[in-house]
């Protein structure tokens, strides 16, 4: 099935057209800014610009979203507009773009690009999918099976929220070297390892594709690896997901 799958983000929104039998991406991978004040209005404008440029004639559209999402609504709004708040993403993209939509919080979209395409989609036990990027997002998966709704970039972490302490916002705000970056995620993925003793760590997000500068200083036992997808891994696990949804 081919399926057009969005990863929103606090500072970009990436679309491609996607093979959710193989994963593949049918398209190149358009990414444009996400607009400010991220407001849905807005957010619905760019959607429709991507889909014009990649002139999509599907039935529905899968949406990873940087929130906490339950049972569709937007619990929180710390990367997006405020006027988010208890909203549902679905309907409301549906409402304003005129595609069904299928929303998902964003790192779990990556999480299930991994779970069903990815290299680790055999391992038995707890992986734990990280996207460093604006915030950190995460996704656990167990067995091959997603756990949904982990927001392990909130969890606090020397006197804040991890998030602000090795995201790659972060990171640029505070101009930190890859080597500084690298001992502050380091850390945080010791303390991890300490709660949930997973089998391995996936990064994914802006800094996936740059582990080489930084692979040095992380010293935990357990395994770090970039997603097989790298920046990709959400457009495709939002895909896979609509695709999933529009079956049920």
């Amino acid at each position: 099935m081919e399926v057009l799958g969005l990863d929103i983000g606090g500072t970009g929104i990436k679309g491609a057209i996607v093979d959710t039998k193989t994963g593949q991406l049918l398209t190149e991978r358009v990414r444009v800014l996400t607009p400010q004040p991220s407001t849905a209005e807005n957010m619905a404008k760019t959607i429709k610009e991507i889909i014009s440029k990649l002139d999509y004639k599907g039935e529905f559209v899968g949406v990873g979203f940087p929130t906490l999402i339950r049972d569709g609504i937007v619990q929180f709004t710390s990367n997006i507009d405020e006027s988010w708040l208890h909203v549902d993403i679905s309907k409301k993209f549906e409402e304003l773009v005129g595609f069904k939509f299928f929303a998902i919080n964003d790192a779990d979209a990556a999480g299930i690009a991994e779970a069903v395409y990815g290299k680790t989609k055999e391992t038995k036990g707890l992986v734990m999918f990280l996207t460093i990027g604006t915030g950190i997002g995460s996704a656990l998966i167990y067995d091959g099976k997603l756990i949904p709704n982990s927001e392990f970039g909130k969890v606090e972490f020397k006197g804040d929220v991890a998030e602000a302490y090795a995201s790659n916002k972060t990171r640029k705000e505070k101009e930190l070297s890859w080597k500084q970056f690298g001992k502050r995620l380091n850390k945080y993925l010791i303390y991890l390892d300490m709660l949930f003793s997973p089998k391995t760590f996936i990064l994914g997000g802006g800094v996936s594709k740059k582990l080489e500068k930084y692979n040095q200083y992380l010293t935990t036992k357990i395994p770090v690896i970039p997603s097989q997808f790298l920046n990709a891994a959400g457009v495709i696990g939002a895909a896979y997901f609509a695709a999933e949804q529009a079956e049920k």
